[in-house]
C-alpha cells in the first residue's frame, strides 16, 4: 500500500478523523509480519484494508498483484484467509468443529454439502490433526475451548490455501496453554510450501511466534518504525510506539517486553 489515508466519522466531535495517515507498507510472499501499537493505533483498521474490507479514503491498495478498485473484491477474498473476533461469533452454537472447517472451503457460514469434494474434506481432517483438533471434531463449535476455538478457525482460514492470512489478535484472551498451542500452530505454517504471507495484529510481543520475521508499529495512525524483527522489536522503537520507556527481550525465538509506567 502507498500513501494510505482512512479517514472516519466521529458523531461526538461532528468531524473525520484519520484513523490511518499516508502509510507506505509492503508484505512479501511468505514473510510473517508483526503488526503493535496502542489502543486506537488503527491496527485493526489497517487489517481490514489489508483484507479488501474497507477502502482508503486516499492513496493505493495492491493485494495479491491487484489494485483495489481495479478488481473484483469477491474473488480477490477468496485468495485471503482473515480470522478475527466476528469470525468466532458468526457460527450457529450447535455447528460442530469439523462443520466450522468445512465452511472454509466456501468463505460461508453454513455448510454447503454440494460443493465439497473428497479433498476438502481430507484437508480438513488433516488441519484439525495438524493443530492438535481432531478430538474435538464431532463437538460443538460454541462447546470447545477459546484455544481450541482460535485454532478451529485458523484451519478453517487455510482451507482453501490462501497466498495471505491476516490475523486479529488471535491470542487475545487465551490462557497460556492455549496461547501456546496457538503459537505453535502459527509456527508449522512457516514450513510449508508454499508458506502463506501472515500478518498478526497484537498488543503483546509475548504472542508472536519464533517465525515471525518483520515488524510494524503504528502509533495514533502512522508508522513508526517497520521492517526486520530484530530492528524493530528494540527498546527504542517500541518505546516510541507504546509513550513509555520499553525493554525488550528474546530468547529462544520468542519475544518478550517490560514497560515502566509514566506515573
Amino acid at each position: 500500500m502507498t500513501g494510505v489515508t482512512v479517514w472516519e466519522w466521529d458523531d461526538r466531535l461532528g468531524r473525520r478523523l484519520p484513523i490511518l495517515t499516508d502509510l507506505d507498507w509492503s508484505v512479501g510472499a511468505g514473510e510473517q509480519w508483526a503488526v503493535l501499537g496502542p489502543n486506537g493505533a488503527g491496527k485493526s483498521t489497517l487489517l481490514d484494508v489489508g483484507a479488501g474490507m474497507r477502502h482508503p479514503s486516499r492513496g493505493e491498495v495492491e493485494i495479491l498483484g491487484e489494485t483495489v478498485g481495479r478488481v473484483d473484491l469477491r474473488v480477490l477474498r477468496e485468495r485471503i484467509g482473515h480470522v478475527d473476533v466476528k469470525t468466532e461469533e458468526a457460527f450457529s452454537a450447535r455447528m460442530t468443529a469439523w462443520g466450522v472447517v468445512l465452511t472454509g472451503v466456501t468463505g460461508t457460514i453454513q455448510v454447503l454439502e454440494d460443493r465439497l469434494g473428497t479433498d476438502d474434506r481430507e484437508r480438513a481432517a488433516q488441519l484439525l490433526e495438524q493443530f492438535g483438533c481432531a478430538a474435538v471434531a464431532d463437538h460443538a463449535f460454541a462447546s470447545c475451548s477459546q484455544g481450541e476455538r482460535r485454532r478451529i478457525l485458523l484451519a478453517r482460514a487455510l482451507m482453501r490455501r490462501p497466498q495471505l492470512l491476516l490475523l486479529d489478535e488471535p491470542s487475545g484472551g487465551l490462557d497460556l496453554p492455549g496461547r501456546e498451542a496457538l503459537l505453535a500452530a502459527l509456527a508449522v505454517l512457516a514450513g510449508e510450501q508454499p508458506a502463506p504471507a501472515v500478518v498478526l495484529v497484537t498488543h503483546h510481543l509475548e504472542e508472536l511466534p519464533p517465525s515471525i520475521t518483520h515488524a510494524l508499529l503504528l502509533r495514533d495512525g502512522s508508522a513508526v518504525a517497520c521492517g526486520a524483527a530484530p530492528a524493530v522489536l528494540a527498546d527504542e522503537p517500541l518505546s516510541a510506539c507504546f509513550g513509555v520507556p520499553v525493554r525488550a527481550s528474546r530468547a529462544g525465538g520468542r519475544w518478550a517486553a517490560r514497560a515502566t509506567p509514566s506515573w
